[in-house]
């Protein structure tokens, strides 16, 4: 959950989910409608599908728990590098190391990191930073570097190969605790604008804090420009029941549910011409059908900038459609709805079903 969330959007999800799959047998054999539901609202929900994958491969290959190895962490379904370090330092104690925005910013702002980090050599260089760091917190736990830690940490040993697991236990906890703080200083203090510097502990020795460039790292290239993109979305009723379809799985949104909709870009067109091109639903022109606006979502997906103009249908006559389901408003609280049909479902509530 927290891949590309923050800690406070999280909390009330894994709190739900706690509630209703609290061990890796229940995820692992949780309905595909059951988890999307629960997941419904944190988005990216591959990373959901994986998490399943992932407790099949435990239950199943480890016996039902959760490994402690780096390499079989890493072989998990939807773990990277990073994630597989963050358990692993994290929960084990493991002196591996992580990288993330967090931790990026605060590298290259401490040790003058010019290049842009997204760059193959700069980002192995960052790596190489992490690992030198957590290593000289696993070999001399409680040890402060004496003069520039970049020079202290180059002469540290480097950990190799797997490191054997440390329960949590143990006294020492200082790869937990190092990669951790530095997670946390880059979320709270060395942030992305207006970084607390004089409040930071580490000020002193900070490259980008002496030479006053804190703004200007970590050197990311601009943003590419944003895309517009427009759909139009019918939430076509008969008879107290609204149809619904839910999207295919090797998509974006896969196994989510939303109102029938096509994109129209930047081309002008009729609602209700549009509307007369789901084919298979109607058993004659639908131009005549009763049709009102009903809401505009504007909402963003990564680099697209997306307006969704949605229209309520009351239909005379109904066929079943090639793609889809006749649903009430019951039945859809029950179903997982992308961000910004969710938005037209909590409409139809308001304006009244």
């Amino acid at each position: 959950m927290l891949q590309q969330t923050q800690v406070k959007t999280v909390i009330p999800f894994w709190e739900r989910w706690m509630r209703e799959l609290p061990t890796l047998e229940a995820a692992a054999n949780a309905s595909p409608d059951k988890l999307h539901k629960l997941w419904e609202g944190l988005g990216y929900y591959t990373r959901v599908r994986n998490l399943q994958k992932a407790a099949q491969v435990i239950t199943g290959r480890h016996a039902g728990k959760f490994p402690e190895k780096f390499d079989d962490v890493l072989a998990l379904p939807g773990i990277g590098r990073y994630t597989a370090g963050a358990i692993c330092s994290i929960a084990f104690n493991q002196p591996r190391p992580i990288l993330d925005g967090n931790v990026i910013r605060v590298l290259t702002r401490f040790f003058g990191i010019v290049d842009n980090p997204k760059e193959k050599g700069t980002n192995a260089r960052l790596w190489q930073l992490a690992e030198e760091l957590v290593a000289f917190a696993h070999e001399r736990p409680g040890e402060t570097p004496g003069g520039p830690v970049s020079t202290r940490l180059g002469k540290a040993t480097t950990a190799r190969g797997d490191a054997r697991p440390t329960q949590r236990t143990q006294a020492n906890n200082s790869c937990s605790h190092l990669n951790q703080s530095l997670m946390e200083l880059g979320a709270l203090i060395c942030t992305p604008r207006n970084a607390q510097c004089l409040i930071c502990p580490v000020k002193e020795l900070c490259f980008a804090f002496k030479e006053n460039r804190v703004e200007a790292l970590p050197n990311l290239n601009k943003r590419e420009t944003a895309t517009t993109r427009h759909f139009i979305a019918f939430a076509i009723e008969h008879r107290g029941k609204f149809l619904v379809r839910q999207r295919p799985a090797d998509g974006v949104n896969a196994h989510l549910w939303e109102f029938p909709n096509v994109e129209v870009g930047a081309r002008h067109c009729e609602p209700e011409q549009l509307l007369a091109e789901f084919d298979g639903l109607w058993e004659t022109d639908p131009r005549g059908e009763k049709l009102t606006p009903l809401c505009t979502v504007k909402h963003s997906i990564t680099r697209y900038r997306i307006t969704l103009e949605a229209f309520r249908v009351s239909a005379t006559k109904r066929t079943t459609p090639i793609t889809g389901s006749w649903k009430t408003p019951a039945q859809m609280e029950a179903l997982a709805f992308t961000s910004a049909h969710k938005k037209i479902l909590a409409q139809l509530s308001t304006t009244g079903k």
